[in-house]
């Protein structure tokens, strides 16, 4: 083999070693309102699909990783990612394993928040669909953060995946993560993206959808203040409201929820571990 030959496979393989090093991915979880992270080896830039949705592929030329968000209603077992390469489709095939998440009981003043009337039904219909489009949003973006900031710092009150109940009715599991801190404190854009939504919602309060790129959006809920407008473009860290109690709760808390091909995972997989 030439020289020439050799130095270039050389530098192919180191290309792949530090583009690999350099992706910082979130924590790998392949359970249900999880993540797995699945390599795809192919010099051309994959499209994936897991349940017909689209999902986010970052990386380069034979170091793509796909990154599943995995619905908390998904069953335990062999599930199939759709790999497409100039319209030629492949399987790539991953294991669920099984979460037992707990459960919490919660007590709601407002009997409306959890048993609404006929006005607040045809309210929250039309939200629903306000609310379905945001998650569904999907923009290219190469340059995605998948290393998150805490949006305000505080302990957590209701971790991601709780089997719910209000007033001692089954609800849905909780889809998010709520960190309790007082009133009026600053909410920080836990990564860069553009604002896609903003709204006052029946069960959400005043909340805020940002688009980070390729599906990956966040959420925030039960805001007092909102400071920022649909449209505008954020860096992490940058302030776009203040802690409130709007909505379903029981107390001052921020609801923080994180969105990946349409489907809500537990945020602490995209924090850095301290």
């Amino acid at each position: 083999m030439k020289i020439k030959s050799i130095l270039s496979i050389i530098v192919f393989y180191v290309s792949v070693l530090c583009s690999a090093n350099a992706l910082e991915l979130p924590t790998e979880s392949i359970v249900p309102g999880g993540i797995a992270i699945i390599s795809i080896h192919t010099k051309e830039r994959p499209k994936a699909y897991f349940h017909a949705r689209r999902v986010m592929v970052i990386g380069s030329s034979a170091n793509w990783k796909a990154i599943v968000g995995i619905p908390l209603t998904e069953k335990i077992g062999t599930q199939i990612l759709v790999v497409k390469i100039n319209n030629v489709k492949t399987n790539y095939k991953f294991e669920i394993r099984n979460k037992e998440y707990e459960t919490q009981h919660l007590i709601i003043k407002n009997k409306r928040k959890v048993n609404p009337n006929k006005q607040d039904m045809s309210r929250i219909i039309t939200e629903r669909k306000i609310i379905s489009k945001a998650k569904l949003h999907w923009r290219d973006n190469e340059n995605i953060s998948l290393q998150f900031i805490k949006p305000v710092v505080g302990p957590y009150s209701s971790p991601f995946g709780l089997k719910r109940f209000f007033n001692k009715q089954p609800r849905k599991p909780h889809s998010g993560l709520d960190i309790a801190v007082p009133k009026g404190t600053p909410i920080a854009a836990a990564a860069s993206g553009i604002v896609i939504n903003i709204g006052d919602y029946f069960f959400n309060g005043n909340t805020v959808f940002i688009d980070h790129g390729q599906g990956l959006i966040t959420m925030y809920c039960h805001m007092e203040y909102i400071g920022i407008s649909e449209g505008s473009k954020v860096k992490a860290g940058d302030v776009i409201g203040k802690v409130g109690l709007t909505g379903r709760v029981t107390g001052a808390h921020l609801h923080w929820s994180v969105i990946l091909n349409n489907t809500t995972v537990d945020p602490l997989l995209f924090l850095a571990k301290d």
